[in-house]
Parts: structure tokens; sequence; C-alpha cells
């Protein structure tokens, strides 16, 4: 944490202390449970200013918060005005939430836009929150991918061109603008309270459908592990791509069991069986689009950030399942 500068001053017997003012955040994504977890540990130190897509967040005295799309004029507008000393940039859209080309404009174009306009008001750190969905599932993945493992999702689906792209564009900032200071972070499964992704979602079901003959091993974070992760590497400020992620793993359907849900058995073959499937019952914790990831473990290696902030997740994959288990 930046300490706060005191100065002292004697004038007739009165002594006057001055402290030096907050530095400025930007923090992106802030409808999102993590955001607002982000948000709540840093505003002690630092001065945030929120924004979201989708809705203005009520966030409490003293965190300003906007509605703004990237693309528009607003945006550069609340550059103007505030500033910034950096950004940690977590609005990344699903693909559950809106269609390919809007996904398209808001990750990619709206990062770009980000990083121009962090580049034209003199930002001097930026946090970019990836996934280890870029990596891909594939029979063919080593066991362990570190950060050198090359990029496959958008070879294996559409739906995860923007997020792919998205990350190509914050490591060609990464290189090409170092005065930007940008970390990119790969976390694994992020789960716990007020998380909504997909595979969050499955655990907090009481039935959860699963493909037969298949429990592919998976790694989880908790939220609040994720959060200091977020915070540590925005503040100890070195640049390069990490994953995040803990030591330890479990099977899929082993994880579905220990959160309390009762797996349904999808058969898995014909691929286009399963699909259809998935699409008739609507199953938003289903994505046809990561129907591999339920097939294939895509096991990250952590170590790096471990060894580089010297990070240990705090809480365990029990302390994950009875928080779901509780739920039921």
């Amino acid at each position: 944490m930046r300490k706060k500068k005191k100065t002292r001053k004697y004038n007739s017997g009165i002594l006057t202390i001055t402290m030096e003012p907050k530095k400025k955040i930007l923090v992106t994504g802030a409808a999102g449970a993590l955001a607002k977890k982000v948000i709540d540990k840093l505003k002690k130190d630092y001065k945030i200013v929120a924004v979201d897509f989708r809705t203005k967040v009520d966030l409490g005295i003293p965190v300003e918060s906007y509605k703004v799309d990237f693309n528009k004029r607003l945006f550069e507008d609340i550059f103007r005005e505030h500033h910034f000393d950096g950004i940690i940039h977590l609005g990344r859209i699903s693909a559950q939430e809106l269609n390919r080309f809007t996904r398209y404009n808001a990750n990619v174009i709206g990062t770009r836009k980000l990083f121009d306009l962090a580049r034209k008001y003199n930002v001097s750190k930026t946090l970019v929150m990836s996934t280890y969905f870029v990596y891909g599932a594939s029979p063919y993945n080593p066991s362990l991918l570190d950060e050198t493992t090359p990029l496959k999702a958008s070879e294996l689906t559409m739906d995860l061109v923007d997020s792919v792209e998205l990350e190509n564009l914050s490591t060609i900032y990464l290189y090409k603008h170092p005065e930007l200071n940008i970390t990119v972070l790969r976390p694994c499964n992020i789960a716990g309270p007020g998380v909504r992704n997909t595979f969050s979602m499955l655990l907090s079901e009481k039935r959860s459908p699963v493909l037969w003959g298949f429990s592919p091993l998976m790694q989880f974070i908790h939220i609040d592990d994720m959060r200091d992760a977020i915070c540590t590497a925005f503040e100890k400020n070195i640049p390069g791509v990490y994953n995040v992620a803990p030591d330890d793993y479990i099977g899929f359907q082993d994880a579905i069991k220990a959160a309390g849900s009762s797996p349904i058995q999808i058969p898995s073959i014909p691929p286009r069986l399963t699909e259809a499937i998935a699409k008739f019952l609507n199953w938003k914790s289903f994505p046809v689009y990561l129907i591999n990831y339920f097939k294939y473990p895509v096991i990250i290696d952590g170590s790096l950030f471990s060894k580089t902030f010297n990070f240990k997740p705090k809480k365990t994959l029990s302390d994950i399942f009875t928080y779901y288990k509780s739920l039921k």
C-alpha cells in the first residue's frame, strides 16, 4: 500500500499537517461481484472511479460511478476530468451476455480505446483481466499450460474470438507502449459468493449437466483470493502476462458432487446431439461454445505469478464447495 505523505510546518506554535492527495484509479466492470470487492479493498487508499456498460452502480461515497460505452465521447470526458494514475480493467463481456458483434466492439475495440486514452492522458499503470479460456480446450493440450502456451481458443469456437483478440491487443500494447505498465492476468475458474460465470452457476444448481464419460480436471480460485491477486498485482506493478491459479485441482464431476449437486449425464457423442440437447434445454450454465471445456482439462501453471508477487490463495477447494453446498 502506498503510504500517505505527511509534512509538518511550525508557524507561531501551530502545527500544520498536509496530506498528499490520494491517487485516482479507474475500475471497469463495476457491476460485477469481483470488481465490487476490488473497489471495496482499495477505496481506503485510492480515489476510485467506477464504470460499467450495463448500469450505473451505486457503490456509496466516496466512489464515483458512471454507465458508459467505451466507444462514446463520454468515456474520454471521464479521463479528461479525473486524470487517472492507474486502470483496473475488469469489464470483459462474456459470450452469454451479448451477440458476437456487440461483444467484439465492447471487448476489443473498447479496450483499444481505453489503452489509447490511457496513453493520451499519461496513465502510468494498467491491469487487464483475461481468462484461461483463451488457451482452448483440446485433447492435445500439454498437462500444464504456462504463459508461453499458444492461445488456440479462437480456432475451436468463434464465441471466444473476442477473448483471444482482447488478450492479443493487450500484449501488443504491453510491449509497444511500456509506459502503460500493463499487467495481464489469466485466472482459472473464479468461484464464490456473487460470482455468475458458467462453472459457478453449475456448482450453484441442485442438478447440473455433465458429459457422460468425461470428468476433466479443473482449477478453482475463490473470489476473495482473486480480489487479493488483482490488488497485489496492481500495487506491485510488475508488467507481464500471468496465469493465476492454485496448485490443487479436482475432477469436474467430483466438484459437482462436493458442491452438493447431482450430476445429470448428457451423451457426449455424436457432438451434434450434445449441442442440440444444450440448445433445446436452453441451459445458460451449459453453453454450447464451452462444450470442449466439459471434456478436456485446461490446467494452468500459476507458479510465475505466485513467485513474482509472493502470492498464495488462502481459501481451499473445501471452502469453495462448502459455500455452494450451503446454498442447496
